[in-house]
């Protein structure tokens, strides 16, 4: 379970780094997929349209979030 939690924080992560990239210049690489939180989210919220790197950048954030909390509970779980 940490795994996959970890490997979602990691893709959350990358997906908001890409979406900013996207905003100020062109994403060549995986675009359908890494940018599809653009697509889907940010081009049909209005608050987020006007926003979108910042929008992207809380998306970054909330990845390496989930990475650091799902580590700290796995370590504090085999200290015990």
């Amino acid at each position: 379970m940490r795994k996959s939690l970890q490997s979602v924080g990691l893709l959350l992560t990358v997906m908001g780094v890409s979406g900013v990239i996207d905003h100020l210049w062109t994403q060549p690489i995986l675009g359908i997929v890494l940018n599809a939180f653009n697509r889907f989210v940010v081009e049909r919220v209005p608050g987020l349209q006007e926003n979108a790197i910042l929008a992207n950048l809380g998306l970054s954030a909330v990845g390496i979030l989930l990475i650091v909390v799902t580590e700290a509970l796995s370590r504090t779980r085999s200290a015990t």
